[in-house]
């Protein structure tokens, strides 16, 4: 399991498709000595009960052919496959239990992308500080875990509720948590798009 280090040109960056959300999240500063042995920890160890979900996700999308060439053949045996895989997602959601940092917090409005991530917070951070950040994707419990550095932090308009809007570029990811981001913020477009398209049908109907 690998560590994707974005890179690029912000120009490049800015071609992620970015989109509100709201999400449970915390971050705290690292160190650049403590950093390195994060992202070794990530790249080669079992996953935690709060990335058991991202794991589970990409093991769903590797069967997701051979559960399709069973149920040709056998609709029975797919549907109980089906049912087997939703009690294990059932209990891959109780291991969340344990975070409860998160699972406590109220789901904060955010703007996301592949690439990083904005939001009102209460307190100020300097330019190229290096943080970890845990998202908490929902509806799906899917639990997100990268390093970002702060290129942003500006003082908040005067019409909201905190303080501070801090920017911050992700510079390390797992594949396996930047794969379920980018379908997390798919799926948020797809949905975004379909309800302004019957939005609009009904405007003219």
């Amino acid at each position: 399991m690998s560590i994707e280090r974005q890179g690029g040109r912000p120009s490049e960056r800015r071609r992620f498709f970015r989109i509100d959300d709201s999400v449970q999240m915390s971050y705290r500063v690292v160190q650049q000595g403590e950093l390195q042995g994060q992202m070794r920890e990530l790249g080669q160890h079992v996953d935690s009960s709060f990335t058991v979900m991202t794991r589970m996700q990409a093991i769903d999308r590797h069967l997701s052919a051979a559960l399709h060439r069973i149920e040709l053949r056998d609709p029975d045996v797919a549907d109980y496959l089906r049912a087997l895989d939703e009690k294990i997602e059932l209990l891959g959601q109780s291991f969340l239990a344990e975070e409860t940092e998160l699972l406590e917090q109220p789901a904060k409005p955010i703007s996301l992308s592949a690439g990083g991530i904005s939001f009102g917070t209460s307190e100020s951070m300097e330019i190229g500080a290096l943080l970890e950040v845990k998202l908490l994707l929902l509806p799906s419990f899917t639990g997100i875990i990268t390093f970002g550095e702060v290129v942003g932090c500006d003082a908040g308009e005067a019409n909201q509720d905190y303080a501070f809007l801090l920017r911050i570029s992700f510079s390390s990811i797992r594949d396996s948590d930047r794969d379920a981001l980018i379908r997390h913020i798919l799926r948020l477009q797809s949905r975004m798009l379909r309800e302004r398209r019957e939005s609009r049908e009904r405007a003219e109907g």
